[in-house]
Parts: C-alpha cells; structure tokens; sequence
C-alpha cells in the first residue's frame, strides 16, 4: 500500500497576536508542520501550508521569515480569492471577527475560529446560519478541555469516581499590571468594551464549553461583572480608562441540580496551585483539577474535621489528597484540537465544537451581563429554540 501525504492551505488571520501566535501559528501550525503533517489511521499525512494575513506588513512579514512561511498578506479579500486555501482561520479582533468569517463563508472556505465567535447571539447565529447554508465545516477553539488536568477529570467523570456530582467551584485569574509602573501583560483591547474586550465576554465562553462538556448544560446563571481597576496604561504608555469588566463571578445551575460557582479576574493575586482549579465535589468523591494537576480525595479516605475555633488544627488538609497519575503523554491542547479540526475537514465530517457550541457560550455571555445589569437570576433557552424563533 502506498501512502501519500497532502497538504492544505490554512489562511490565518490575526495571526501576530499573542493567542494567535504562540499557540496557533508556532505551537500548533508550524509544529505540525514540523512533524510532517497530521497523521491518517491509514499512515497517510496531511500537511499543512499556513498563508499569514495580519494589518502590520512589516510585522507579519517579519514572522513569515522567521518561521519560513512563504506567503503572507495584509489583503484578506485575496488570500480568500485563493481556491487552493481551503480552511480560514480567525484570531483578529473580536470585533472583526464576525465580518472575516462571513467572507470566509461566502468564499467557500471551511472556517475554524477563536472565540467568543462574535459580540452577540444574534451575530453567532447569522455565522452559524451562514455555514450551514453553505455547507461549510466549522468549529471553535475548546482549547480548556484538552488542558491535562481536565482530561484527568473528565476520565474521573466517565469513571463513575464522584458518585452523582453535587457542586463545581472554580478560581481563575491573576493579576494584570496597570501598565504604568510595570507593563500589563495582556494587550489593552482587553480592557475596551468598544474593541470586543471584558472578563465576562471572553471567559463565559469558556466556562460554558467546559461546564456542558464535562458536567452538563447551563440552564441558569445569576453573575455580577465588575471593573476593579478603571485607570489602565496601553502598549505606549498613554493611560486610558477601561471600558470593559475585568472580573465576573457567576452562580451557574446546571442540568442534574449541580451547582457551580466560577470567580474570573484581573485584579486578583494567586495563591492557589495554578492559574485556574476546580474544585468538584460528589457523593463518593472529591477532586480539585488544574491546568496540569488533578488530585483526589475518595470518601473512603476523607478526613472527620470537627470545627473548633478555639485551637489550630492539626491536620495537614492538602496532605490528604493524592494525585492522579499522568498515565498519557498530553499534547498541546491547541494542536490537538487543530488536528482533529484537519481530520474533520478531511473526511467531509462535521466537526464537534462547531459554531452552534459558540452559540451556546455567547447565550451565557449574555445572561451572565443581563444578570449582572439587572441584579436578578436569568434562565437560558435552548440555543436551538432560540435560533428557530429567530427564523420564523
């Protein structure tokens, strides 16, 4: 049997932005590259061929030559003009984003993107609409549940280790700098409503990809998004004042009367094991999952503490716990989901994080700032009912 290798031509936009860059453009394209391409069942390989397309043409200029990327552009109506390109990738602007995958779709192109996927549902839906129509393969970066300690939990899940899950908590954040005694180190837009920035819009998506995918379906949320620091410095030092929130903590009912509480901010200092942790709690068990690390505690094993305050305790609780054993060699998340998106689009099959999942993170996003503006609890309909009253 002879094996062949074929190779695709990603158009990547937005591709000199930090996201965009470390982790899409050298972690995952160029790494695959590297390797050979993505790897077929039948050992057949597709390699890919990225065409860069940024603003700055001196910039992306720079980057192809560095990395040995033949072509770039800052025209993005020619790159789409290409019919050799058969796959758009968006990491611009949020705020561009909807207009750049719109083209990408008329063009004919199989479209993967970051999220949020737009600024609204209302958005998210003509995208979603948009590529069915045309019969395009879509989806959206799910980077979080390729993370190592949320595989870990996911294989903990599927187990039957917690028993029925009662309630997840979640802590992710740290501490951006203002920009003027120490540079922030994330880009400003972050911080502009105006340019697609705020806490609640980027990480809601988030949340909503892992709560659905790992534990079930968002029904309510009751959340409060808030702008801790107002007076921020951008990349050339001028002070601006944010316009967006830099942190929500939200209250998420989910289906099977499990509960889960998320705190995200920016104005935060960490004093956890990382960056982001989980902590899910079962009748049977216990377990607290990071970016990396996942430990658990059986009900077997759980300690009887009894409240006293009127003497220190003696017991070591972080001691108590045990870790889950790596067991795998994990893949950088954002390769691996690119991968399976190359596959997808190989084989003619839809892929499993497609537009309508970015939907469903949008109708958070959504509840969660309605709840926060009006003080109140907001249900979330189902993304499919709400898209069919959207048509009729």
């Amino acid at each position: 049997m002879t094996l062949t290798t074929r190779t695709v031509r990603i158009i990547a936009n937005g591709i000199t932005g930090r996201m965009g860059y470390r982790q899409h453009l050298v972690r995952s394209l160029l790494a695959i590259r590297a390797d050979g391409g993505v790897l077929l069942p039948n050992g057949d390989r597709i390699q890919v061929e990225p065409i860069l397309v940024g603003r700055n043409l001196e910039k992306i200029a720079e980057l192809a030559k560095l990395h040995d990327v033949a072509e770039y552009t800052t025209d993005l109506d020619a790159a789409l003009a290409d019919p050799t390109a058969t796959i758009y990738f968006d990491a611009a602007l949020t705020s561009a984003r909807k207009q750049g995958i719109l083209k990408a779709v008329a063009a004919g192109k199989h479209v993967y993107t970051e999220k949020p996927i737009a600024e609204s549902v209302e958005d998210g839906f003509d995208l979603a609409r948009a590529a069915q129509e045309a019969g395009v393969i879509n989806g959206v970066v799910h980077d979080k549940l390729y993370l190592p300690g949320l595989v870990k939990l996911k294989r903990l899940i599927d187990s039957g280790f917690f028993g029925r899950v009662l309630s997840i908590r979640g802590e992710f954040g740290y501490w951006v700098f203002e920009g003027d005694l120490i540079p922030a180190q994330r880009p400003s837009w972050n911080y502009r409503a105006e340019d697609g920035g705020g806490m609640t819009l980027d990480m809601y998506c988030h949340w909503n990809y892992v709560l659905e995918n790992l534990f079930g379906k968002v029904n309510a949320v009751t959340s409060k998004s808030v702008t801790h620091i107002p007076d921020r410095w951008d990349e050339q030092g001028n002070h601006y004042v944010a316009t967006a929130d830099d942190a929500a903590y939200g209250i998420f009912e989910l289906e099977g009367d499990i509960i889960a509480q998320i705190n995200s901010s920016w104005a935060v200092r960490v004093d956890r094991g990382e960056l982001v942790e989980f902590q899910v709690d079962g009748t049977h068990g216990s377990a607290v999952a990071g970016l990396f690390e996942c430990r658990i505690q059986p009900r077997e094993v759980t300690p009887k503490p009894v409240w006293n305050p009127d003497l220190r305790t003696d017991q070591d609780f972080r001691s108590q716990w045990t870790s889950v054993p790596e067991n795998q060699i994990f893949d950088n998340g954002f390769r691996s989901q690119w991968e399976e998106f190359i596959k997808d689009v190989d084989a003619g099959r839809p892929h499993a994080y497609d537009f309508m999942a970015g939907v469903r993170g949008l109708q958070l996003v959504e509840a969660g700032l309605t709840s926060s503006a009006e003080g109140r609890r907001v249900e979330i309909a189902s993304a499919a009912a709400t898209g069919e009253a959207a048509r009729a």
